[in-house]
Order: structure tokens, then sequence, then C-alpha cells
């Protein structure tokens, strides 16, 4: 595998977590990436997401505070580590570096009336 490496849904993941910042835990890592994508996101794919990362080192999770309406089970807050932002730095620059060599004729392409 190589260093750096983020699935698409990943680079999605970690950058809603860095959106939400402090508020960073699974319903609204869900919420934020349906609303702003218009994207279903079910939990379990969710959570593999989120397991996948924490095990590369990308982002760390911590127990918030034990809420009534969760029947006493605590929040569960996620956010970016040192290695996940150079991870997701190395995914911006590499898709840049991809984008500034499309010779731009290569996408200077019209729609083909049928």
């Amino acid at each position: 595998m190589k260093k750096y490496q983020l699935g698409e849904f990943e680079e999605i993941v970690i950058l809603t977590i860095g959106i939400l910042y402090k508020e960073a835990y699974g319903v609204a890592i869900k919420s934020e990436i349906e609303t702003r994508l218009s994207r279903n996101v079910s939990m379990g794919a969710l959570h593999t997401a989120l397991v996948r990362l924490e095990d590369k080192g990308y982002i760390k999770s911590s127990e918030g505070e034990s809420t009534e309406d969760r029947m006493g089970r605590p929040r569960r807050y996620y956010q970016i580590t040192a290695l996940g932002k150079k991870a997701m730095e190395h995914s911006k620059e590499t898709r840049n570096a991809l984008w500034k060599a499309i010779p731009k004729v290569a996408l200077d392409v019209k729609l083909v009336s049928s």
C-alpha cells in the first residue's frame, strides 16, 4: 500500500471531519456528507471508513459525555491527526498535478446530439 493512500470515500469522510471540527461524530458526519454531496451514506459504510482511517493513523477518536437521549451512551468524536493532514495534503497535491497534466484540448469537448 502506498504512503498516504486515501480511497475516495475515505477522503470524503476525512474532509468532512475537518469541516465539522469539534462536532465530528458519526451521525453528524453522515448528515454533512449527505447534505453537501446529495449522496446517501449507510452507517455501516461510514463506520468501516472511520475504522480504516483510525487504523491508518489518519484520525483519532474520543468519547464525549453520556447523554440521556442516547440512553447513557457517549458519542464518539473524531479529529484529524498530523499524519491525516499529510495524507489529505498528498491527496490534494496528487489530484491537482493530474488536473494540470491534462492538455486543454482533451477537455475541449462538445456535446453530441443524437
